[in-house]
């Protein structure tokens, strides 16, 4: 390469702005742009080397340490510079974790003594620096007229603005300091994140005033909907509640409120605790897409929800970043971030990361604590967690001791303070969000909005988190015993009607010795029949019994393993019918012919009319069991397995599946009374006698079976139908298009 050096780190720097920008899918190579020219290449590589760094700890999961340059590039040892880029390293390292200098000073000895020098007596984070005089509205800076202060404090306001080269309202925060995230967060286009549209740099008492830049949204936060709740001397009235802090803010800034809007007349018809669903699904879903861009939140606090007019939630601050943890920084209402209200909303292991170098770093189950804290503290009006008061920012013991409050769980009081209308289906998701231990929570936003999604399908949550004392509560505890009566008393009526009509047309013509044969045969028949159907039902029924067994006590599986256990319990009704269907079908046609092998004389109608009789049993084993065992597996089964998560498209085409393929059951199940009737026209006419009292009978309780077989179809199909509704499309959030209701 001969291109000029500055020219080769400028374009190296652009080229990685061009990354973050989302307009290339990958990081420019380094060595691409080392120049030729010993004299040349240590000077530019060690450039090179600082600007990649710097880049790759901004993002996660690309991070490089200089020991990895040093591997890769051996001369860079030999720069002037060495030193300073590993305290560099130092410093960007500890802006995401405490660091203990020793430790780090051991992984390059050649450097040691100048980085305890440097650093011996630690890094003290310099206050934030207070914005300069005359910052206000009415103002112009840069491109902006700043027209209403909507808060913060001393060295960090945000601002209604008026930017004047698109003619358009925006909300402006401005604050010292270069360092942003701003070009990664301004690619999150989604309807629940709040848009930033870009940062301007401009000069200010010698250091740069950032204008951070981005959506207005004038129905105020989250805060705002709390400080009303807490106002409210009894339970909140539903939906309304939301939005009347939506009002209320508006009306402060002199907007005024949307005349007709669908998202409200929805949001006013929602429960209370649904309308906190509704919020947290929403906020789930833009954890979702941000964590598939790259981005993480891990400031989710009730200043950073902030609403439109008509109350959707958006998420706001991604900006920050992994820097949350770090003392001083302030969010938009104020509140900074490493203060004892900052960190209210902290997960476990963010908190352990303060107290302990080595602990890890947190990850997106970390943004999923923080919101089930925040939609616990709106469900409640309280923290789940009783934290003890700090003044200033809290040291080791205060933190040691919300850190010990979270890993002991939501404390008994919270538990009491759930409104009386909370859904169990609320309660549980939000305890498993709180979980101290990661690998048990909800693992992304999309698994906690699908959750989401059943608090607000009453039909649904009914079915996923039945009332303790209902019979589908209990019966979730007798799956095999219900199993068998399902396709055990269908199969036994079938069984009575094909002895009592085999019996008068051929068993009582058969001689004294045929007559016996036909019992040995019989019994021998059915000591094989009988134990295999039996022994081939708990084989294929072995995932829904036993996962759902295991999971009500405890044990986890793995995502694969759940979901072979969710395709085979929607499989379960279909399997216990054609089971017991071939094994009719089959003795229809063995058992004449053993009769026969074993010497018995039969007429050849004989093999005609027993072979019509255990079709009509067949029909019946595979019609009327179906409904009973697919409805308790769908009821009772099912949803155990539902609420672990990782539910998906396979999932959704599985119900939907199964609901279309129920009417083939439904048909099976009319046709029952026809095939006795067609099988009676096989009958000779002197013969008819015998059989029209039990044709009769299978016709009027084939009837009666099929008209509580379609009560039954309409059941199953109103159940797929609303856990069909719980599972996110094609495998993303719920409204990650980008549109609402």
């Amino acid at each position: 390469m001969n291109e000029h050096p500055a020219q080769a780190v400028s374009r190296f720097t652009a080229e990685w702005e061009s990354t973050l920008r989302g307009d290339r899918l990958e990081p420019p190579e380094l060595d691409g742009y080392v120049p030729d020219g010993e004299a040349l290449q240590l000077d530019v590589l060690t450039a090179l080397v600082r600007v990649d760094m710097r880049q790759r700890w901004r993002r996660t999961g690309m991070e490089k340490r200089i020991a990895d340059y040093r591997t890769e590039f051996p001369a860079v040892i030999r720069s002037s510079e060495f030193a300073d880029l590993v305290c560099e390293e130092y410093l960007v390292r500890s802006r995401y974790r405490p660091l203990d200098v020793d430790t780090f000073s051991a992984e390059y000895p050649e450097v040691a003594g100048e980085i305890r020098r440097r650093f011996s007596d630690g890094i003290t984070p310099a206050p934030p620096q207070e914005l300069p005089e005359g910052i206000e509205t009415g103002r112009r800076l840069d491109d902006f007229d700043l027209l209403t202060d909507l808060g913060g404090v001393r060295h960090s306001r945000m601002f209604l603005a008026r930017q004047r080269s698109m003619q358009r309202l925006v909300a402006v925060r401005v604050e010292f300091g270069a360092n942003s995230d701003s070009p990664t967060v301004a690619q999150l286009d989604h309807h629940y994140i709040v848009r930033v549209y870009d940062q301007r740099l401009i000069a200010g008492n010698g250091n740069p005033l950032r204008l951070l830049y981005m959506q207005y949204l004038p129905g105020g936060n989250a805060a705002g909907v709390l400080t009303l709740l807490r106002a409210q001397p009894g339970p909140a009235a539903g939906g309304e509640l939301l939005l009347r802090a939506v009002d209320a803010a508006m009306e402060a800034r002199g907007e005024i409120r949307p005349a007709d809007s669908s998202v409200r007349r929805e949001i006013s018809e929602l429960s209370w605790p649904e309308t906190v669903a509704w919020v947290g699904r929403r906020l789930a879903a833009a954890l979702d897409y941000a964590e598939r861009h790259g981005v993480l939140h891990h400031d989710i606090r009730p200043e950073n929800v902030l609403f439109t007019a008509e109350g959707v939630p958006k998420l706001a601050d991604f900006a920050l970043g992994p820097l949350y943890w770090n003392a001083g920084i302030p969010g938009a209402g104020g509140v900074a971030s490493d203060s004892p209200e900052g960190l209210r909303w902290r997960s476990p292991e963010a908190l352990a990361a303060r107290l302990d170098p080595a602990a890890p770093m947190p990850d997106a189950r970390s943004d999923i604590f923080s919101l089930g804290v925040l939609l616990w503290e709106m469900l409640t009006g309280a923290a789940p967690f009783d934290d003890p008061a700090a003044d200033g920012i809290p040291g080791h013991e205060v933190v040691t001791a919300m850190l010990a409050r979270r890993r002991a769980g939501v404390r008994p009081a919270a538990l009491a303070a759930l409104p009386a209308d909370t859904p169990a289906t609320l309660r549980r998701v939000l305890l498993e969000c709180l979980d101290p231990d990661p690998d048990r929570r909800w693992q992304n936003g999309v698994e906690l909005a699908g959750q989401l999604d059943l608090c607000l399908d009453a039909r649904a949550r009914d079915l996923v988190d039945p009332p303790p004392k209902s019979w589908r509560s209990r019966a979730r505890s007798w799956p095999v015993p219900i199993a068998a009566l399902c396709v055990g008393v269908p199969n036994a009526l079938a069984s009575v009607y094909n002895i009592r009509l085999n019996q008068s047309l051929i068993v009582d013509r058969l001689s004294a010795e045929d007559q016996g044969r036909f019992g040995t045969v019989a019994l021998v028949n059915n000591a094989i029949a009988f134990p295999l159907a039996a022994l081939l039902l708990l084989w294929l029924a072995r995932r829904p019994l036993t996962v759902t067994y295991r999971l009500a006590r405890g044990h986890r599986y793995s995502p694969a393993a759940l979901a072979r256990a969710r395709a085979d319990t929607l499989l379960l009704g279909e399997r216990a019918v054609w089971i017991p269907f071939l094994m009719w079908v089959i003795a229809g046609v063995a058992w004449p012919l053993a009769l026969s092998a074993s010497g018995a004389r039969l007429p050849p109608h004989t093999f005609l009319h027993f072979f019509t009789a255990q079709v009509v049993c067949a029909a019946i084993a595979l019609a009327y069991p179906f409904f009973l065992i697919a409805g308790y597996s769908v009821r009772a089964l099912y949803p155990q397995l539902l609420v672990r998560g990782a539910v998906g498209p396979a999932d959704r085409r599985q119900l939907l599946g199964l609901a279309r393929r129920s009417n083939v059951y439904l048909a099976a199940a009319a046709s029952v009374p026809l095939l006795g009737v067609v099988t009676a026209t096989f009958v000779s006419r002197e013969d008819l006698e015998l059989v029209i009292v039990p044709v009769r009978w299978l016709s009027v309780g084939g009837v009666l079976a099929f008209a509580l077989s379609y009560w039954l179809f309409r059941l199953l199909e109103a159940d797929l139908r609303a856990l069909v509704r719980a599972i996110p499309k094609g495998g993303r959030s719920p409204d990650d298009s980008g549109h609402d209701g």
